[in-house]
């Protein structure tokens, strides 16, 4: 495989990984939001520097400002303005907001010099956008409402960050993917300090401690740093199509997990979502 087909897996992997989150999301109830975002990036920071200094290289860490900046404001952004419009709009139109990132990284990506998305991947992505209105809705219509402004807007800037900062971390492609372990550490800073702000801390019981480890090492953590080399190296037009695979696979396992019930869409999803990502990915001519 080529280095780019590499790197595109490495961000498959990533998405893959994100599947978790919800399902390990599930075992922190109870717990402020801030606090859940301030100990998985404390998790992921910790483990990360772990591994670099069991390596003894810590120049991987190294790297100018304006990419740790883009890093820590887009990781620490996104994750504020999601929690943001959860608490401010309903959780059906939200989350259908935010998951138009996957669309925007693939028209970003039409700006970058040398990427040529094609119209076939763009038609897979909207399939993808089909499959999780259909999940998140499950079939059935989307009532927007004038007095939940505030939170559909809280979600669609979180999705324009999250699809601008995987588009523009191209441009630090010589930074090493390892740098992310420092822009982890700020996130869990700035979560923390949110937290103290505006939330009430509650202690986690020790199964909570392990999941936040678990989120710290997955889908926080390596995920990350997997996201971080596909996005500068692989195909970013392709995993932005592939990307609807993460609501898709979340609510799968949720649902083998007993933690949310078989439905229609869901089989509708699959169908939608499998052309979509054939069409993504086959080379017509």
């Amino acid at each position: 495989m080529s280095p780019p087909g590499k790197a595109t897996l490495s961000g498959l992997l990533a998405i893959l990984l994100w599947a978790s989150l919800a399902l390990l999301t599930t075992a922190t109830a109870g717990l402020p939001p801030f606090e859940v975002l301030a100990l998985g990036f404390g998790f992921a920071a910790l483990a990360g520097l772990v591994l670099v200094g069991l390596r003894g290289n810590w120049a991987e860490l190294r790297q100018p400002m304006s990419a740790l900046a883009l890093t820590t404001t887009a990781l620490f952004g996104y994750h504020a303005l999601y929690f943001i419009a959860l608490k401010r709009a309903p959780a059906v139109e939200a989350n259908l907001l935010n998951y138009m990132w996957p669309l925007l990284i693939v028209l970003f990506a039409s700006f970058l010099p040398g990427v040529r998305v094609r119209g076939m991947q763009i038609a897979g992505t909207l399939l993808g956008l089909a499959a999780a209105v259909i999940l998140v809705t499950r079939g059935s219509g989307i009532e927007i409402q004038p007095q939940f402004l505030p939170g559909y807007l809280a979600a669609l800037g979180a999705a324009v960050i999250w699809a601008a900062y995987s588009v523009l971390n191209r441009r630090h492609a010589q930074v090493s993917s390892s740098a992310i372990i420092v822009a982890c550490a700020g996130v869990a800073v700035l979560g923390a300090l949110v937290h103290a702000a505006f939330e009430q801390t509650v202690l986690p019981t020790p199964l909570q401690w392990g999941v936040l480890a678990l989120m710290g090492l997955g889908p926080v953590g390596i995920a990350f740093l997997l996201w971080d080399h596909g996005t500068k190296h692989g195909d970013i037009a392709l995993l932005g199509s592939l990307s609807y695979l993460a609501p898709l696979l979340s609510t799968l396992l949720l649902v083998v997990a007993g933690q949310a019930a078989a439905h229609w869409s869901q089989g509708v999803a699959i169908g939608l979502l499998t052309l979509g990502a054939w069409l993504s990915v086959r080379r017509f001519k």
